[in-house]
């Protein structure tokens, strides 16, 4: 985890220095919209803001989804050993030896 900081700190750090170099004037135009006199580097940075928003909000979802199915699925493992526990069998309580495979 600490390798994937220093990496986020080292690429934080280099967009920075990229902007504070590149403060010459552009012109923006999209279809019918036009912005004259924006700072190449302002312009670089919203594209990279948009894109890992782009980029982040399917990956959060998607994260969020495995994150419930693993709630379902634990509250399940739960009520499944809850039923179990009430049996009064307690040979079905433990959990089976492994099998070892013959070669």
């Amino acid at each position: 985890m600490a390798i994937a900081y220093l990496f986020v700190g080292l690429l934080s750090a280099s967009v920075a220095i990229f902007a504070l170099q590149n403060g010459h004037l552009a012109s923006l135009h999209f279809l019918a919209w036009s912005i004259e006199g924006v700072p190449l580097a302002s312009a670089i940075l919203i594209a990279l803001s948009a894109g890992l928003l782009l980029a982040g909000i399917p990956l959060s979802i998607e994260q969020l989804r495995w994150r419930s199915r693993a709630r379902a699925l634990q509250t399940r493992v739960s009520l499944l050993e809850s039923a179990l526990g009430e049996r009064d069998v307690p040979a079905l309580a433990q959990r089976p030896a492994r099998i070892a495979r013959e070669a």
